[in-house]
């Protein structure tokens, strides 16, 4: 009787992460081996902050998850240490977060990832990482607007100092 009790828990298991591989904007697949438990720490901590999910999962059931999911591209990949980090708002934060972790941590390596439903390349990703967070694209677009603006304002008033002067 334990044993089919443990099969309907890794069944729900199995559902659950299908879920949150078909609903998450984006994710990233992580070898995390050599961390030790103060670098794990201040990883999660981090990763909190961005709004990204973090799990470590069986290696099976990661596999029948992303199957489940549409994901077959990940097979070969799921070996040794994973973890995986989900974002289901922000696409670039897990990938933005775990790439500057890794920078200072040279055992800790991204795998994979995925974004709005399908797999990426590792140079995908890493492009992924390197484009500015929503805070800072949205400033950056803020400050076009801005200066747009303010270049018609004094152009408009250069047009109405001329006219003031020939009248």
């Amino acid at each position: 009787m334990a044993s089919e009790k443990i099969l309907q828990q890794k069944q729900q298991m199995v559902a659950d992460l299908a879920e949150k591989f078909r609903t998450a904007a984006a994710g990233v697949f992580v070898d995390y081996c050599g961390l030790t438990v103060a670098e794990d720490t201040e990883l999660r901590n981090k990763l909190r902050e961005a709004g990204v999910e973090y799990t470590v999962v069986k290696n099976t059931i990661t596999k029948r998850a992303a199957h489940d999911a549409g994901f077959s591209d990940f097979d070969e990949i799921l070996n040794g240490p994973t973890a995986l980090a989900f974002s289901f708002d922000d696409v670039v934060a897990p990938a933005k977060t775990l790439a500057d972790f890794a920078k200072t941590h040279e055992v800790f390596t991204l795998k994979a990832g995925f974004m709005d439903g399908k797999a990426m390349t590792m140079e995908e990703l890493d492009t992924l990482a390197k484009t500015p967070s929503k805070e800072t694209l949205y400033a950056m677009l803020a400050g076009g607007l801005n200066a747009t603006i303010a270049g018609l304002a004094r152009a408009l008033n250069a047009v109405a100092e001329q006219q003031g002067e020939t009248a």
